[in-house]
């Protein structure tokens, strides 16, 4: 265990750092699902790690140790965590779970924020136009949702690139992006270090909408021209406080709009999955190494019980040891 539960957080630390550059080249709806599985497992793993540092740090402390009926000399032989990484480990952790509550409860008012955005809206179409001259449009993620223009964006563009704009806004609502972005920020809460796959996940999801809007419209110039436009357009009107085809980098999606659509890889999606297998098993290997290291040192107590029992001390209760989970036996 006491290799392979520092294995999680290190992959954590590989991903971060290479998965975000590395999800930029290959096509964007595969590596935007990645993303996603890569920060849930990873921000999964982090949390197991240090759930597991802490517990074999803390049960060595004697009061817990009495209380849990086991071997602290047992424990510290086979599994010497300092209680310094312990405490360092359960103040992560906490600090992690802190984070992650605040998140979703900001996640959850950002949803209820965008449904009733949807709800406020005048008509019952998909498309609502707002009679506004800032050059806006976004899309509003809702049961169903809504795009949301003005007209000062749509006097912006060409009736083509405003079919564009449509599409990509419309591939936003249709692909549920709402929830990578929800996953991205749960996770980078848990661990800030996973904040690299989020940015790198808006980016992909824009492109990812682009791709969708280019093969409706059947050209990926006018597409560029339309997110071009509208992010110039747009430049003053502040950031969106949704999905909105002026979002990312918008230098590179238009390059890339420009370029021929981008090839199937396979090798970062392979190396990205033996990466969080090998997460997955390090964890679950660790779990099964601290079970154990409970048991033995579980047996370890009752041994010494029942040693101190023979020189005339008080005999140990009969639920502390371990014999009696699995039976006394015939002899």
């Amino acid at each position: 265990m006491t290799i392979s539960v520092y294995i999680p957080l290190l992959v954590t630390v590989v991903l971060a750092m290479l998965a975000p550059r590395a999800a930029r080249r290959p096509a964007p709806r595969p590596a935007a699902w990645s993303l996603a599985c890569a920060a849930l497992v990873t921000a999964t793993g982090w949390l197991g790690s240090l759930a597991l540092l802490a517990f074999t740090g803390f049960a060595q402390i004697p009061e817990v140790a009495e209380e849990g009926h086991w071997s602290v000399a047992a424990l510290r032989t086979q599994d010497p965590v300092s209680l310094a990484v312990a405490a360092l480990s359960a103040l992560t952790l906490t600090a992690g779970l802190v984070s992650l509550g605040v998140a979703a409860v900001r996640q959850g008012r950002h949803v209820l924020w965008a449904r009733r955005e949807c709800h406020r809206v005048p008509g019952d179409t998909e498309l609502v136009v707002l009679d506004d001259e800032v050059p806006q449009a976004f899309a509003l993620p809702g049961a169903p949702g809504r795009i949301v223009v003005s007209r000062g964006m749509l006097r912006c563009l060409g009736d083509a690139e405003r079919e564009a704009l449509l599409a990509h806004e419309r591939a936003h609502l249709r692909s549920r992006h709402h929830l990578f972005q929800a996953v991205w920020r749960l996770t980078a809460a848990v661990n800030p270090l996973l904040r690299p796959l989020a940015e790198a996940g808006g980016f992909v999801l824009e492109r990812w909408a682009d791709e969708e809007a280019a093969a409706h419209v059947g050209s990926r110039t006018v597409v560029a021209r339309a997110v071009g436009r509208a992010a110039l357009a747009s430049a003053g009107a502040g950031r969106p406080a949704a999905l909105a085809a002026t979002g990312g980098e918008v230098p590179q999606r238009v390059q890339a709009l420009l370029a021929p659509p981008p090839a199937r890889r396979a090798l970062p999606f392979v190396a990205g999955a033996l990466l969080l297998t090998l997460c997955c098993a390090s964890l679950a290997n660790a779990a099964s190494d601290s079970e154990s290291l409970v048991d033995s040192a579980e047996r370890a107590q009752c041994a010494a019980d029942a040693g101190a029992s023979g020189a005339g001390h008080p005999a140990p209760r009969p639920d502390a040891c371990c014999d009696h989970r699995g039976g006394d036996g015939d002899g």
